[in-house]
């Protein structure tokens, strides 16, 4: 991607694979967000990282949280991207659109400021959509029950000590500005921007405004 390849040109850049998305194999004994947090712990000991920007999206904003709260000693800043994860609203108010139960057409009003940009299953081949579909079955088992959050995350995001920067699509109907807002306040010190003209992807739909946010925070 457009915005990966310009970080590269400043920091070396990990960006590993979730079990089941990309067409790798989920272990058997994986079913909870929880798997994944302490696969990356183990992984993150394994690389023995240090002074390391840890940077997440979506659902791996949720992952790259969950992780800040266990240990920070291995980061010196935290980047979350219209992350999920925690429960902003009361228990009847949708503060997270269910994305498997809209129509694909609603998923992508509510994701894209600029549809053309979204991914097109109408042009992908049998094996490419073979993949979008994995990853779609990936992604629900991760993030079904509590449906995209921990109830237990916001009484532990006070002790994220570490500078945190979240960065929000304005148009985001995934996850609100409001949402972003609700989690911001939760992490001492952290801070939002908002990227115009785009949505549930501005590191995508917007890639230079992205990383002028990034490297003006991680360059402090």
């Amino acid at each position: 991607m457009p915005f990966a390849d310009r970080l590269a040109e400043s920091y070396e850049i990990i960006q590993p694979v979730h079990p089941g998305f990309a067409g790798t194999p989920i272990p058997e004994h994986f079913d909870t967000i929880q798997d994944l947090i302490f696969l990356y712990l183990d992984l993150i000991d394994e690389l023995n990282l240090e002074n390391t920007i840890l940077a997440g999206f979506s659902m791996g904003g949720w992952l790259a949280a969950e992780i800040a709260t266990i240990n920070t000693k291995r980061f010196s800043q935290l980047v979350l991207v219209d992350s999920v994860g925690i429960k902003a609203g009361g228990p009847f108010d949708r503060d997270i659109a269910d994305v498997f139960a809209i129509s694909p057409d609603e998923h992508m009003r509510i994701s894209w400021h600029d549809s053309s940009k979204a991914p097109d299953p109408g042009s992908m081949d049998d094996d490419e959509l073979q993949i979008f579909a994995s990853d779609r079955i990936a992604h629900g088992l991760y993030t079904w029950e509590p449906y995209m959050h921990n109830p237990k995350l916001p009484y532990r995001l006070h002790r994220i000590d570490i500078p945190t920067l979240l960065i929000w699509g304005e148009a985001d109907q995934v996850v609100k500005p409001s949402y972003g807002e609700a989690f911001r306040d939760l992490i001492p010190g952290s801070r939002l921007v908002t990227i115009p003209n785009s949505g549930h992807s501005p590191h995508i739909e917007q890639p230079s405004a992205f990383i002028k946010h990034f490297l003006e925070f991680t360059s402090q």
